[in-house]
């Protein structure tokens, strides 16, 4: 009896196996799966690769590729029109917390965890946690971000750190800073390092929530500042708190004695070009811009450039950075679920991620494994200290924000509020952030918790 227990023991797993390892990857052979991407070479890396997907699956795929500037505007009407046209659209994780409340976006954790709709070999625990993490949400503002449905996949994302021209700060006698204190004692000597034209540090400044989304909320998240909390079943604002104030004096300073003399028009093309053209010495912005800049024949100064982390305030040694993750996701008014899953697996499973770092432009993989795959590591050689930037920085990269309905709104007026320090409109930074929590206040109100 012992022996024919064992035996049935014995055929389970190897039926498992078996079953593992004939996954039918053209389950919904015969489908049309209708794709919405964003104008970038994430999605670009995607398309090279759809004929081999639908060899692969038996499925068609349609799509369209809308600029990044009106791209979110299209999709939330096709969205809003619910007749599941997309089947999948790219997405970022702050547009979880518009599309995740109304039911525009399909729970995906129901896909995950079905093993006849998803390969064993996915590895779901291989994502970096802070990255897959910070697209669940439990759709209640003022949660933070990593608990409830999953409610997208991450293609590639970007951290926040520091890249620099080695050459010019090796010729001042400087080194990456590694303080606050460093950063603005660096960057403030190497203002003008080459005559007018030239300057310390670029950072973004247009009255654009992008402003306060990279280096800026990476900094201020290193401060032990928040931007929203619960208090007496409220969402409020705490702009206006010790340890914000504290870091926008130093912001506000850093921009004036290092940043470009047109900082208020900065968006992310100026600094990355600025870096590029050897106008800037240091840039403090999403590490794929640097990365990119970098690229052979890619600037001027391509070839020079190395990385380092985020410079923290005296006292802190843990390393928080901000996140910019671009995913894919399901419409949840699609009729042909299964077949949109088939598609969002294998783009984000190992093989494809692999391609994407090795042989495309993606800077960041989601997932552990294709970070350590020898390849990469081999490419990121040439790019002095960014290996050591990433793997000292992803386990503290995640969103730091406090998801809300009005995040683009209130982060737009924060970076107005910002604009107007830096050009002195204001007795002191306090006060402006008393009326910046004001007018944030004022806009959370109707937010009902219950």
């Amino acid at each position: 009896m012992r022996k024919l227990a064992m035996l049935l023991v014995v055929a389970c797993l190897v039926t498992v196996s078996a079953v593992a390892g004939q996954f039918d990857w053209k389950q919904q052979s015969g489908k049309s799966v209708s794709v919405l991407f964003v104008q970038h070479p994430y999605a670009e890396g995607i398309i090279g690769k759809i004929p081999e997907f639908e060899a692969a699956t038996g499925i068609k795929v349609n799509y369209s590729v809308i600029p990044e500037e009106n791209y979110f505007d299209k999709l939330t009407t096709m969205l809003s029109s619910r007749s599941g046209d997309p089947d999948v659209f790219m997405t970022g994780a702050y547009q979880v917390w518009e599309y995740s409340p109304p039911g525009y976006m399909a729970d995906l954790d129901k896909f995950i965890k079905d093993p006849s709709k998803t390969n064993p070999d996915y590895d779901f625990s291989d994502f970096f946690p802070g990255i897959v993490g910070a697209l669940k949400w439990d759709r209640v503002p003022g949660h933070k971000i990593g608990t409830g449905p999953q409610w997208a996949l991450p293609v590639g994302f970007e951290t926040n750190c520091l890249t620099y021209n080695k050459e010019i700060l090796d010729s001042k006698g400087f080194k990456a800073p590694a303080s606050i204190d460093e950063l603005i004692k660096t960057a403030t000597a190497l203002n003008k390092f080459e005559g007018e034209g030239t300057y310390g540090l670029a950072v973004r400044g247009t009255r654009n929530w992008a402003t306060i989304h990279p280096a800026f909320m990476t900094t201020y998240s290193n401060y032990g500042a928040v931007d929203l909390a619960i208090e007496n079943g409220k969402i409020v604002s705490k702009v206006n708190s010790k340890e914000s104030v504290e870091m926008t004096e130093m912001w506000v300073k850093l921009v004036q004695a290092a940043g470009s003399p047109t900082w208020a028009s900065y968006t992310w093309y100026q600094c990355g070009a600025d870096l590029g053209a050897r106008k800037a010495a240091i840039l403090f912005d999403a590490d794929s811009l640097g990365f990119f800049t970098n690229f052979p024949g890619a600037s001027d100064q391509a070839g020079k450039l190395a990385y380092a982390p985020p410079p923290l305030p005296a006292g802190k040694s843990k390393i928080n950075a901000n996140l910019w993750v671009w995913s894919i996701a399901m419409n949840a008014s699609s009729k042909i679920q299964d077949a949109a899953w088939i598609f969002i697996q294998w783009f984000t499973d190992k093989p494809y991620q692999t391609f994407s770092v090795v042989d495309w432009k993606a800077v960041d993989p989601p997932r552990k494994s294709v970070f350590e795959n020898p390849k990469f590591q081999e490419k990121i050689k040439s790019y002095e200290g960014f290996g050591d930037m990433f793997t000292r920085t992803v386990d503290g990269t995640t969103i730091q924000f406090t998801p809300n309905p009005y995040f683009f709104e209130l982060t737009t007026e924060w970076a107005a509020t910002l604009q107007d320090l830096v050009a002195g409109k204001y007795s002191s930074t306090q006060t402006a952030l008393d009326e910046l929590k004001v007018k944030m206040d004022n806009a959370l109100a109707d937010i009902d918790l219950e």
